[in-house]
């Protein structure tokens, strides 16, 4: 029935028929679609007889995916149609479908793709418009006669011999099973014999069975009919099933022959090999069995072993082998009854050691510290030292060096007892018995015994700092071993990776034989392994811990036990000192970790300096409660500035930082120094200033010394000479460069204070802007002082002067020059001095300058003033008449020779001439305004004449002074400008 229905009715024709042709056509242009597999293989081309046509033998590999008959479920014709049975059987099921039928599932076809509506979108969208063609053609065109009548008769005759059969048969859901198909096909009232009516029912039943077979000769006969189309694929399933047995025979001998031959290689070349893999491996597990043995001998003696390395204070190698056995009792000894203990056992065995380490760190660190302070700074026992530091690393001890910090602070403290202890003692004045207290010993002695124990102090603690320096250079060099370490065990395995990444990459040849259940690579040589695998081979040849077992030819890595890739590798390394070291790859230290440690250490370092600079403050205030540093002088206290300095310059030097402790304290005993030190000063000048009398002073030959040592080119006090047989006599003028300078004698010490506070910053630089700032404060009182004095005629109280002469004022004015010239030279004193944030205070010295030259100013404008004065009382009276010169130009002549016979020898020839032009000026304005009072012009007139006989005398007179005879006095200005 299924191929009733799949099966075109109309046979596929082969003449020219446009009907056909077009279709054929059509179907060309469509897509090719994945045909249906027939029920027997497609037929061999050429001849089937011939046997060049066909393999000569069966192939498993390409004839393995083909499709067969086999793969087909039921050939339903051969069903229907059972040639076997004699007879058609009267039962209705096994008539129908046959003795051996079975019903059963066809799964869908594997072969096949699952074909939908929209395969054939594009065939139909083709053919619709032919279609439409044709049938307009058709319409058209009549049937040709050609066509064959039979066939349509036949179809049609077909059709409705099965329109005969009921329709329910035709059902896809035809089914016996249920329940309502099985009551419409067979009714129950055909098999009931009850109610006498047994004959009709048997007749009803036999026509009812008459009847089904009447529908199933129909249907037969349309298979028949349908076999009929298709006689020449059933030929050729008969024809393709001898070909079959053919390859099937064939296809069998061809196995035989394989199986005989894999039979005779199996024993010949693989038996034997496998046999001497099986023995090769039992003898490896026999040589792996006695290693183990060895190996639980080894851990056996790990106690007593331990036990013997911590007597000689090996802690290092104590704790390297408790590791190893850990390792090996968790690894390769793990569930060993008779070890069960002995794990907890090396714990507590790694906690007792842990104890040790630290309270020998803690001896040693003692040890170092407290021995004699001489010269040599050599480090105690460096061997003992690296070894305490690499296992406290190795146990993650980083706190030890706060072990040693501690005992700096101890040592320290004693250093400086035990200094004041020695020179105590070594002091006869002092009564120890008497004075009892330590700090109050201190203070009974003088600046000298002091000062050399001071110096003691501070040269036993450089040594201190410098072993300690070279202690904590050692301990940081063993954590940057490790720090190094651990790059270079980075770096390896970044290494490493690159090649085994880069290895898996490559096809490698390398086969495993299998052989009950394992992977056997023993039977290749090195040589034909892999890189990776030969350098592994060889790293395990080359481990220390590989030892052979016996004297037969074993290869090392058999005789080594599986834990020789898992012991710990250890690398030498050289500390500075030249101790060598053995660092292990088990340190789990984390850079980080070891960079905070050696930063740790360095800074300790820095603390040894602190601590050392705290404790000489203590002892330094110690000294200063009842004001001993206060009344040193000032060498004194530049011996101890320098002392100070030069211990807080070694300092820093060893530790590479600055302590600012000391440097504090120093400052602040410096800067009450420079206060006291101003005040005597100041008070000294002012104590001066008040009983100057303002004449001028002869000059000692050793203030000469003191400014020719200034004039060539440094600031300093000279060295006091030994009295020579003839003592130099003191001159009238101090010689500056060339310069007379005409001075009192209180300039000439301020000159002295001056270069004291140079020379005491040359001394103490920290000092610099204090006494910059002092020195200021010094020349301004000076300046303002001596212009009380001397122009404000505070002298004459003070001194009880009678007057304030212009021989008291051109001196002042002198000795105002001469300091004058020293500024920019104090100035440069100071800038070479000052850092470059500090020049802003060379400021002061500007100023200064500023007011010094206005007072010289002043000064020069009161001599004027004086004879302006002068002028205006003497001719305001003048009158013109006989006789010639007139009383009036005789006295101002007079006075103008004392101005001149006063001012003279105190400043020089330049400001002498400027001076008298200034007078000169106020001369002629003063006679100017005269003449116009009494209207004396310049006419040539008698009165004309006695002026200029006048004027005249008093040119004459002008011009005849020491050094103004070349002076311009241009007295034509006295007159009127005629308009």
């Amino acid at each position: 029935m299924a191929s009733s229905h799949s099966s075109s009715p109309v046979p596929q024709s082969n003449s020219s028929d446009a009907f056909f042709k077009k279709e054929m056509d059509a179907t060309k242009r469509f897509r090719p679609v994945q045909s249906l597999p027939d029920v027997c293989p497609k037929e061999p081309t050429g001849n089937i007889s011939d046997p060049s046509n066909l393999c000569d033998s069966p192939s498993l590999v390409a004839d393995q995916h083909r499709w067969t008959i086999y793969h087909s479920k039921v050939n339903l014709p051969a069903a229907l149609n059972d040639p076997r049975l004699a007879k058609r059987e009267s039962d209705f099921f096994t008539k129908t479908w046959g003795v051996d039928f079975v019903d059963t599932e066809v799964t869908p076809s594997f072969y096949l793709p699952q074909i939908t509506k929209e395969h054939f979108a594009l065939y139909q969208q083709e053919i619709t418009p032919r279609e439409k063609v044709h049938e307009r053609c058709k319409s058209i065109c009549t049937p040709k006669d050609t066509f064959d009548g039979t066939l349509l008769h036949t179809h049609d005759k077909s059709r409705t011999d099965l329109e005969q059969v009921p329709k329910i048969f035709m059902k896809p859901d035809f089914a016996l099973e249920d329940s309502l198909t099985f009551n419409a096909v067979l009714p129950w009232s055909h098999f009931s014999t009850a109610g006498g009516k047994g004959n009709r029912d048997a007749a009803s039943s036999k026509l009812l069975q008459e009847k089904l077979s009447h529908y199933l000769d129909i249907v037969e006969v349309n298979i028949a009919h349908q076999i009929s189309l298709r006689s020449e694929a059933f030929f050729h399933a008969m024809t393709s099933q001898h070909e079959l047995q053919d390859y099937l025979r064939k296809t069998s001998q061809a196995v035989k022959l394989l199986r005989e031959k894999i039979s005779k290689i199996d024993k010949v070349m693989c038996e034997g090999s496998l046999r001497v893999l099986r023995l090769s491996l039992t003898r490896n597990n026999c040589i792996k069995a006695y290693n183990k043995l060895k190996l639980m001998a080894t851990v056996h003696q790990t106690q007593p072993t331990v036990q013997l390395l911590l007597s000689t204070s090996e802690f290092v190698g104590a704790l390297d082998l408790i590791a190893t056995t850990q390792e090996v009792l968790q690894q390769e000894l793990q569930g060993i009854h008779s070890f069960r203990h002995l794990g907890s056992q090396l714990c507590e065995l790694e906690k007792l050691i842990d104890k040790m380490m630290i309270a020998e760190f803690s001896t040693y660190a003692r040890n170092d510290l407290n021995r004699p302070l001489e010269d040599d700074c050599q480090i105690l026992e460096e061997e003992r030292l690296v070894s305490l530091v690499f296992g406290l690393l190795k146990q993650r001890k980083l706190n030890f060096y706060e072990i040693y910090g501690d005992e700096m602070i101890i040592t320290a403290k004693n250093i400086i007892k035990q200094c004041v202890v020695n020179t105590v003692s070594q002091i006869e004045e002092i009564d120890t018995e008497v004075v009892v207290k330590l700090a109050d010993q201190m203070r009974m002695m003088n600046f000298p015994q002091w000062f050399d124990l001071l110096k003691n102090i501070f040269s036993k603690f450089t040594i201190f700092l410098k072993r300690i320096k070279a202690t904590l250079n050692t301990i940081r060099s063993v954590v940057f071993l490790v720090l190094d370490k651990n790059q270079k065990n980075r770096d390896l395995e970044d290494t490493l990776q690159k090649n085994s990444a880069k290895d898996s990459t490559v096809d490698t040849e390398v086969a495993y034989l299998t052989h009950e259940g394992m992977f056997i690579s023993d039977a290749f040589s090195e040589g034909d392994l892999p890189p990776v695998a030969a350098d592994t081979t060889s790293q395990r040849n080359a481990s220390p811990n590989s030892e052979p077992c016996s004297s037969d030819s074993v290869s090392e890595p058999e005789c080594t036990t599986d834990s020789s890739s898992s012991k710990e590798q250890t690398s030498s390394s050289v500390t500075p000192g030249g101790v060598e070291m053995m660092i292990s790859d088990d340190m789990k230290l984390t850079d980080l970790e070891l960079v905070r440690l050696a930063n740790n250490i360095q800074e300790l370092l820095y603390n040894a300096s602190d601590i050392c600079h705290d404790r000489s403050v203590k002892f330094l205030m110690a000294r200063a409660k009842d004001g001993f540093l206060e009344k040193l002088n000032s060498n004194e206290f530049v011996a101890l500035s320098r002392l100070m300095e030069g211990f807080i310059l070694d300092t820093e030097q060893i530790c590479g930082r600055k302590s600012m402790s000391l440097r504090g304290a120093l400052q602040s005993q410096a800067n009450r120094f420079v206060n006291r030190f101003h005040e005597e000063r100041k008070t000294k000048l002012s104590l001066l200033l008040d009983n100057e009398r303002w004449k001028q002073a002869e000059v000692p030959a050793e203030f000469q010394d003191l400014v020719d040592s200034v004039s060539d080119g440094r600031i300093s006090l000279p060295e006091k000479k030994p009295a020579a047989t003839e003592e130099r006599k003191p001159t009238e003028f101090l010689i500056v460069e060339g310069q007379k300078y005409a001075t009192v004698g209180t300039v000439l010490l301020l000159i002295r204070i001056i270069l004291e506070y140079c020379q005491c910053v040359d001394n103490i630089p920290s000092i610099t802007t204090d006494m910059l700032t002092r020195l200021s404060d010094l020349l301004k009182y000076f300046n303002s002082r001596s212009c009380q004095l001397v122009l404000g005629a505070g002298a004459l109280q003070v001194v009880g002067l009678k007057t304030i002469t212009t021989k008291n004022l051109a001196l002042s004015s002198r000795c105002l020059q001469l300091i004058v010239h020293y500024i920019p030279i104090i100035r440069a004193h100071f800038e070479a001095r000052l850092q470059p944030k500090q020049f802003s205070m060379l400021r002061h010295f500007d100023h200064i300058t500023k007011d010094y030259h206005d007072h010289i100013a002043e000064i020069s404008a009161k001599l004027v003033a004086i004879m302006d004065s002068l002028f205006d009382k003497l001719l305001s009276k003048y009158e013109v008449k006989a006789p010639v010169p007139s009383a009036c130009f005789r006295n101002i002549c007079k006075q103008m020779a004392k101005m001149h016979e006063a001012i003279y020898d105190l400043l020089p020839e330049e400001q002498t001439q400027m001076l008298f032009l200034r007078i000169n000026a106020s001369y002629k304005l003063h006679l100017k305004r005269q003449l116009a009072h009494l209207n004396v012009v310049n006419d040539g007139g008698p009165l004309n004449g006695l002026v200029t006989s006048d004027v005249a005398f008093y040119t004459g007179n002008l011009q005849a002074l020491k050094g103004l005879n070349n002076l311009d006095l241009n007295m034509a200005e006295i007159w009127e400008q005629k308009r």
